[in-house]
């Protein structure tokens, strides 16, 4: 509880309804948090009203404000552009921050009668440059691209000093270079071929083959038809160039595709800068969830954007954020021309926003040791599931028994989307006299959450999961929900539902199902502990029935209980460990004297 609450409110009940920004500051006078407000009275005064339900993160925040500043603009819009500035100004803790780990790449063209094409990290020396580019992978690309189409020297040979000394090298003869280490091609003929790359980088292929074919068809009325042949060969290297890359065309003439992936405490976006209808650049970043409790989306479209002028016509995002007329506004002025924040439903532009949400779950793979895949199918199980956070810690149930006998249970475990072996656990059912797989469920689900209640058993007994997950459809979470709300935890609880040939379906949730056929890798991750926690109940249910057929076997010997049969089963386990054993060692260990431990072997052997 922040003891400066009282001051706060009294403070706040006479803050003017005018729109503007506040500023929260912290006991050493440090900003921590800068918001807007189209009514600075009704948003400040819901941070210390009595009785909160903020989220975690915004009590955070609320317990360590001190005091606030406010400034009072003209307009809401007013409001959100100072936001932005003093945001970058200031840089406050519990904002949305944007840190991307990346410096700034560039395309160098350097200078000299024989100029090459590389990429750099910065311009330090002499020469022509485009960018800056966030994405290093995508400059490299671009550079690569460029080179091998119009055929210009990536080798460490300088020019003109080194014309004809030694042979052409393998790119020559691979026809990914133009040989112009033989010295037969003019600095005008190589000066014009960089130019058309340049102009490649810069245009995409549509406007420089244009520009090429003008320029071919002119040399041909001048019968330079060398010339021309050249120039035909090189817009074909284009064209081709241009059709490998029509897996990430657009199909719009500018555009952002921005993908959002959440991974447990992060937050991970990756914008996709689509020119002339060709990827141009790439941008990643990673940061904490907003501790506000802010719009992720529009918080970091605001930032972004603020202060940029190359704002493309159209924005390709998941859903709209809040203040999308505020943030379309910003965005409008900006660029001095309209701009469309759209949401796709179907077709080539939400294949290219999943390519960019792949890209940002990529990037969470690569921070959390994951597979982007493994990020994916959490988040959106977590979704699909109505979760707050994607499961960390997931636990699955499913019931074994022959009838019944051999009767058990198995718990397996998945951690970040992975099997966490050393966490399973197996479950005798003591309770059920008969085959019950609702009465078996709730006494292993009681067993197990009990640990949670007394805090008795290893650290995986004693954790609490995210979610619970049941080899079985609605009867099973309704026979479970009751132990759930009599053990007072609240722990997600849903069944996993197989078809007729066993194969998962659905994952049943109260009295519905959810369909997950449609997204694949929640799908695979389901029916991955389906399969894994069927496995592991199974085993354990035959090698119980197999020890109860050893057991049965065992008590035919007189002499031989029930007691000492279970001896020699702890002690040897299998039956091929079981055949090993010499009468004398069956003697030490079911107690019993020689003779008794004769007949046994005998028995054992014929087993």
């Amino acid at each position: 509880m922040n003891p400066r609450l009282p001051y706060l409110r009294n403070k706040t009940s006479r803050l003017t309804q005018s729109p503007g920004v506040y500023i929260m500051r912290n006991s050493e006078n440090t900003i921590i948090y800068i918001g807007k407000a189209k009514n600075l009275h009704n948003r400040v005064s819901s941070y210390f009203r009595e009785n909160p339900d903020h989220l975690p993160k915004v009590a955070a925040m609320v317990s360590n404000v001190y005091d606030y500043d406010f400034i009072v603009t003209d307009s809401e819009y007013e409001a959100l552009v100072l936001e932005c500035s003093l945001i970058k100004q200031h840089k406050p803790k519990y904002n949305i921050l944007l840190k991307d780990d990346k410096g700034y790449h560039y395309i160098r063209i350097s200078d000299g009668e024989y100029p090459r094409i590389t990429t750099e990290k910065n311009t330090k020396q002499p020469g022509k440059y485009l960018g800056p580019y966030t994405s290093g992978s995508v400059t490299k690309e671009a550079v690569n691209e460029v080179n091998r189409v119009f055929m210009l020297p990536t080798c460490h040979k300088k020019f003109p000093q080194d014309f004809g000394k030694g042979r052409p090298c393998l790119n020559y003869h691979i026809k990914t270079c133009m040989g112009l280490c033989r010295g037969k091609i003019s600095s005008q003929v190589y000066r014009d071929t960089v130019e058309q790359a340049i102009d490649f980088i810069k245009s995409g292929s549509a406007q420089s083959v244009e520009r090429m074919e003008a320029e071919m068809n002119a040399a041909a009325e001048v019968l330079d038809f060398e010339k021309a042949a050249l120039l035909r060969d090189r817009i074909a290297a284009v064209k081709k160039a241009a059709e490998k890359q029509k897996i990430i065309n657009s199909g719009v003439d500018s555009a952002d595709v921005i993908g959002i992936a959440e991974y447990y405490a992060g937050i991970y976006i990756s914008v996709l800068m689509y020119r002339e209808d060709r990827l141009y650049d790439k941008a990643v970043f990673g940061f904490d969830k907003a501790e506000s409790g802010e719009d992720i989306l529009g918080s970091f479209m605001m930032q972004f954007y603020y202060g940029r002028n190359d704002i493309p016509k159209t924005v390709i995002i998941d859903h709209e954020p809040e203040d999308i007329g505020l943030l379309n506004e910003l965005m409008e002025k900006q660029s001095g021309h309209k701009v469309t924040l759209h949401v796709p439903q179907r077709g080539r532009q939400l294949e290219l926003l999943r390519l960019a949400k792949n890209n940002s779950a990529e990037y969470a793979a690569l921070k959390n040791d994951r597979t982007g895949k493994e990020v994916i199918a959490l988040e959106q199980l977590a979704k699909s599931l109505g979760l707050a956070k994607p499961p960390k810690y997931i636990e699955a149930y499913d019931i074994s028994n022959l009838s019944s006998e051999s009767m058990v249970a198995g718990m397996v475990v998945f951690e970040d989307g992975r099997p966490l072996k050393r966490a399973y656990k197996r479950f005798t059912i003591k309770e059920q006299e008969q085959q019950n797989d609702y009465g078996s469920m709730q006494e292993v689900i009681r067993r197990r959450l009990m640990h949670i209640i007394t805090g008795e058993g290893d650290e995986y007994f004693t954790r609490t999961p995210d979610l619970i997950l049941l080899d079985g459809g609605k009867g099973h979470v309704h026979a479970i929900q009751p132990v759930l709300r009599e053990l007072g935890l609240d722990i997600p609880l849903f069944g996993m539902v197989k078809d007729d040939k066993h194969r998962t379906r659905a994952i049943a949730a109260g009295g519905k199902e959810i369909q997950i056929n449609s997204l694949r890798a929640v799908f695979d991750l389901v029916t991955r502990i389906q399969d894994e926690v069927h496995r592991y109940s199974v085993s354990f249910m035959h090698s119980r029935h197999k020890k109860k057929t050893y057991s049965s076997e065992l008590l035919t010997v007189k002499g031989i209980g029930e007691k000492k049969a279970e001896k020699i089963l702890i002690k040897y386990k299998t039956k091929e460990n079981l055949k090993q054993a010499s009468p004398e060692e069956l003697a030490v260990t079911a107690g019993v004297n020689t003779e008794i431990a004769m007949e046994l072997w005998k028995v054992i052997q014929e087993m």
